[in-house]
This record gives C-alpha cells, structure tokens and sequence, in this order.
C-alpha cells in the first residue's frame, strides 16, 4: 500500500504517546510500516487496534504483530525518516 501523504506515522506516534508507550514507526520500502513500541500489554493491544484502522485516508490492508518481554530499550516514541 501506499503510505505517503496518509499521516500514517504521526498517527501511530500520537496514539502511542497517548498510550504512554516507547519506540518507535517507521516506512520501509514497499508501503510498509515498521512500528516497534514498548509498554504495557493493554496498552500496546490498544496501539494494535489503532493500528489496523489507520487515520482517514489510510487504507490498512494487514497487520503483523510479534510479541516479545519489554526490554526497556526505548525511553520515549519518535518517528524514524
């Protein structure tokens, strides 16, 4: 898909700040979207459901979503260029 023009990484960063969430969002090549996001289970559930609707012009076709133990790498969200 494409993801250009969407907002779609502000979008995520806004949601998960929101949801008091680290890491990051990033586009790769493709029309693909890389998140990596760090924080409690309910919350990052929560970003997954924002996730797969998107902001309005966003049209999400497929999520993935790998669950691994919190690390504490990140300490704050921010997208990635």
């Amino acid at each position: 898909g494409r993801v250009q023009g969407v907002f779609f990484r502000d979008f995520v960063s806004k949601c998960a700040v929101g949801l008091g969430l680290s890491g990051y969002v990033l586009n790769l090549p493709g029309g693909i979207v890389e998140v990596q996001a760090e924080g409690e289970r309910e919350q990052l559930a929560q970003l997954v459901e924002h996730i797969k609707v998107g902001p309005p012009a966003a049209r999400v076709t497929k999520v993935v979503t790998n669950w691994s133990e919190h690390i504490g790498v990140y300490s704050y969200f921010s997208i990635k260029y």
